[in-house]
């Protein structure tokens, strides 16, 4: 990131690394707002950003491409992919696959024709506009679904289209930047090849890298070497695929949802809390840079426009808009013909599904790597216009569709009870507290603990995982069997999961329980 200003001394590196330092505070105080105020903090960090590049003095602030593309995307999309679950992945993959191809190309067409009516971008340039703008944003979208009272099911197809889309567009931006870029031009039956061999690709190496780490992760105990390796992953993913001139998007999304689903066979509850939280920590810093830096480049991009592009935000206007209505149309029949939603009603999942359909970190990514020139070496007409289109498209949806989705979700009636998700947590707390029982009970007959230690284990699982009084007992006795029956209460929840007797979020908010009191064995 290269701060810009009429003041040469803004240039100097120093300072752009006191505007990132600054966009963590501006991060941070925004998220204890956005908490208290039970608003999402992306659309709040879109305001600010905003806000903060209108004051005068304050420098221009101009991001590099690759700041973003590989920097900043491969953690954030490798921790929204193992965040999904895989039961419910696999209950929705077709209207994932449906939506991830179908809506994506039906949405970049339309945006690419729309924008050839309204802006005057040229026929290559309004594809590369449709290319950026049709995916939703996993980021994005996660991020404001966390705090969202979804069904486990509902949640998932949300964040595995917007995972999975992205995927996609990012293949069909590739493609269309080659058109755009290239003098002779191209065949649409290349750029059909093209874009098979860059998916394709992609996935084929985060599948084979999620294996490799996964081997890896197995045969060492140190968690810090496994938090590195769980750091390095995502980039490795990327730049393997990028190098191979496949899609890294892809493999990123492939590898984490691999990842996510072998994680708690290949790690134990000490690196599992470790990796937890270094990665929370990395995903709210790059998440407080990254919304911040999208409401503050805004006002530097429209500066850079030429004479004659005044009527910008009404074109911003319309393109989200019909963004939204291109999801309703195409969601509606999707979401009707499809059984894996379960028994929800059609339009209210639709409702929910395109509301959710926030464009953010994506896209902005997407429309920064646009190339300056052609392969001619002329100036790419029309990317100033596309960036301010994309930023402004991408500040709107967060704003709008961010700070009233919570709203949608409730009036919808598909927001979970609170009381409905407790009682299913106090009976999976039972079945885990009966579970110890039975194993403890077995140990009476086929060890030699000693009875005061089984007794005291006994108690502390009656009172449902109560805390044991205090009293004369060997400590080293008592730890490792404690260690052994949270070792059976964890398999128990995970049969619970697979049971389909509670959700993914309950099972991995009772499996950190689980890892907190592993680890404060030790």
């Amino acid at each position: 990131m290269a701060p810009v200003g009429d003041n040469s001394d803004w240039g100097h590196p120093m300072h752009g690394v006191g505007i990132v330092l600054a966009l963590v505070v501006l991060g941070t105080a925004v998220a204890t707002f956005a908490r208290r105020w039970s608003v999402p903090a992306p659309s709040l960090l879109v305001l600010a950003g905003v806000a903060v590049a209108l004051v005068p003095g304050v420098p221009q602030v101009r991001v590099a491409p690759e700041t973003i593309a590989l920097l900043v995307l491969p953690p954030l999309l490798y921790a929204s992919a193992e965040e999904m679950s895989p039961r419910e992945l696999r209950a929705v993959w077709r209207p994932v696959a449906v939506l991830a191809l179908g809506l994506v190309l039906a949405t970049a067409a339309a945006v690419a024709g729309l924008g050839l009516m309204l802006s005057g971008l040229s026929a290559s340039m309004a594809f590369v506009l449709g290319a950026v703008l049709a995916s939703t944003d996993p980021v994005a979208v996660t991020a404001l679904a966390r705090r969202l009272p979804l069904p486990a099911r509902i949640q998932t197809l949300v964040q595995a289209e917007s995972l999975f889309n992205d995927a996609t567009s990012l293949v069909l931006f590739k493609v269309a930047i080659g058109i755009a870029v290239s003098v002779g031009g191209i065949s649409w039956l290349g750029a059909g090849g093209k874009f098979v061999v860059l998916a394709g690709g992609g996935a084929g190496i985060g599948a084979a890298l999620s294996v490799l780490v996964a081997a890896l992760r197995s045969r060492t105990a140190d968690p810090v070497l496994q938090t590195v390796i769980a750091l390095v992953t995502p980039y490795a993913a990327y730049m393997l695929a990028e190098a191979a001139d496949t899609s890294g998007v892809t493999a990123v999304v492939v590898a984490g949802v691999a990842a996510g689903g072998t994680g708690y066979r290949v790690t134990d509850a000490r690196i599992r809390l470790q990796v937890q939280s270094v990665y929370a920590v990395i995903v709210f810093l790059l998440e407080s840079v990254v919304f911040a830096l999208i409401g503050l480049e805004l006002p530097t991009l429209v500066r850079d426009l030429p004479p004659g592009s005044d009527m910008w935000p009404l074109q911003a206007a319309a393109l989200a808009a019909a963004l939204i209505g291109i999801r309703i149309l195409y969601v509606g029949p999707t979401v009707a013909a499809s059984r894996s939603v379960g028994d929800f009603r059609t339009w209210p999942v639709t409702r929910v599904v395109t509301w959710a359909g926030t464009r953010g970190v994506m896209p902005l990514a997407a429309a920064l790597a646009i190339p300056l020139v052609t392969d001619a070496g002329a100036p790419l007409a029309g990317r100033p216009l596309v960036l301010v289109l994309t930023t402004a498209v991408v500040a709107a949806t967060l704003t709008v569709q961010g700070l009233t989705l919570a709203a949608v979700v409730r009036t919808s009636g598909l927001a979970v009870d609170p009381e409905r998700i407790a009682d299913k947590e106090a009976a999976a707390r039972q079945a885990l507290a009966r579970a110890a029982l039975e194993y403890i009970d077995t140990l009476a007959d086929t060890t030699e603990a000693p009875d005061r230690v089984l007794d005291r284990l006994r108690r502390r699982y009656s009172a449902r995982l109560g805390t044991p009084d205090d009293g004369a007992w060997p400590a080293a006795a008592y730890a490792e069997l404690q260690r052994q029956v949270i070792g059976v209460q964890s398999t128990e929840l995970r049969r619970l999961y697979t049971e389909g007797r509670i959700g993914d979020g309950t099972r991995r908010r009772m499996q950190a329980e689980l890892d907190r009191a592993d680890a404060a064995l030790d």
